[in-house]
């Protein structure tokens, strides 16, 4: 019975997680009760004419990382799709003091609204709340500044989702074993990206009764990867189950796995590489699957940051304003779905 019930939480955790990331899309809709055909500022046809042109400022962290280089490249080609869209792109980097420069910048040369993926959300919280103050919208990526006055739009990856999705998973997967050891590869614990991770995991996988047995932390990169799963598969002689947030620490963990010689235990993957799938698309390695974290992120900020400033809604939604606050979904991607999801994926 237990077993049953939790099962529908997840299902209905999934489903409601979906349906707000349909909302993001543009895609059919209709004018219900409308009274004529002619194309509105929130249907389809309105959302993809062109406009009076506008200018959007750009910032990001620098793309270290290939989830990061993904972000910027998605947003940079977002952009060009559109005639009415000047973008203007800030060098990107991971100091706070420097981008708080270019976001000044922004102001200055008075841009019509600005994208921002903060190296630190905290540290560039003043500078947003100047650019809002100012009449310039800001678009909140990814991570969240700390005052919800700092933005017009937030839109986030669901970091807690990914954990739950992690965690039902390995349930699905190994959870009729109570005794089952699952093991956790975290990124930089300092970060709330990794402890929301790490929440979602936990409370999902005490839906059939496991814990985290084994729990490292990396950094984020391939080294850190490595070095933290040598770690670990010497303290954890047996395993059952692994989930490693950061498929681009990934590359590393799956070398110190293959170094070690263990295979009796199943995998699953954070973020999304087509590394990472085209794993999960090889029978024999111990990769059964990842946790999509959207690198659209950027490019999604982009297209709502046109719609706002020239007065138009999302097409999918009756509202006739812009949200002010999208999570997007945190898929499974499986062997059973990895071609949808591996055409878009980004390398490591």
């Amino acid at each position: 019975m237990l077993a049953s019930r939790t099962k529908r939480q997840r299902m209905l955790y999934a489903v409601g997680a979906s349906l707000a990331a349909v909302g993001l899309m543009a895609g059919c809709s209709a004018e219900t009760g409308a009274s004529n055909t002619e194309p509105t500022n929130a249907s389809v046809e309105g959302n993809s004419a062109t406009g009076d042109t506008i200018t959007i400022g750009f910032s990001g962290p620098a793309a270290d990382h290939g989830w990061l280089g993904a972000i910027n490249s998605a947003a940079l080609a977002e952009a060009k799709k559109y005639p009415d869209v000047d973008l203007k792109v800030a060098e990107g980097t991971n100091d706070a003091n420097l981008q708080i420069s270019q976001v000044e910048g922004f102001i200055n040369d008075k841009v019509d609204a600005i994208v921002l993926l903060p190296t630190d959300g905290a540290a560039l919280t003043e500078v947003a709340l100047q650019a809002m103050a100012a009449g310039i919208p800001v678009i909140n990526v990814d991570r969240e500044f700390s005052s919800t006055f700092a933005a017009r739009v937030t839109i986030l990856g669901d970091n807690y989702g990914m954990g739950v999705s992690a965690g039902s998973f390995v349930c699905d997967q190994v959870g009729d074993n109570p005794n089952a050891i699952v093991a956790e590869i975290a990124g930089i614990d300092s970060l709330p990206l990794t402890q929301d991770r790490s929440k979602g995991f936990s409370d999902a996988l005490k839906d059939c009764g496991l814990v985290v047995s084994n729990r490292v932390a990396a950094d984020f990169t391939v080294q850190g990867g490595e070095a933290s799963t040598s770690q670990l598969l010497a303290a954890a002689p047996k395993i059952d189950a692994l989930w490693n947030h950061d498929d681009d620490q990934g590359i590393g963990v799956l070398a110190a796995i293959d170094a070690a010689g263990r295979d009796e235990f199943i995998m699953v993957g954070g973020a999304g590489s087509a590394n990472a799938m085209r794993e999960i698309q090889n029978p024999a390695s111990v990769m059964k699957a990842t946790v999509i974290y959207p690198s659209t992120q950027a490019a999604d900020g982009i297209r709502l940051a046109r719609l706002l400033v020239q007065g138009k809604a999302m097409s999918d939604l009756v509202e006739v304003e812009i949200p002010s606050r999208i999570v997007l979904n945190a898929p499974v991607v499986t062997s059973d779905n990895v071609d949808r999801f591996l055409p878009t994926a980004f390398e490591s």
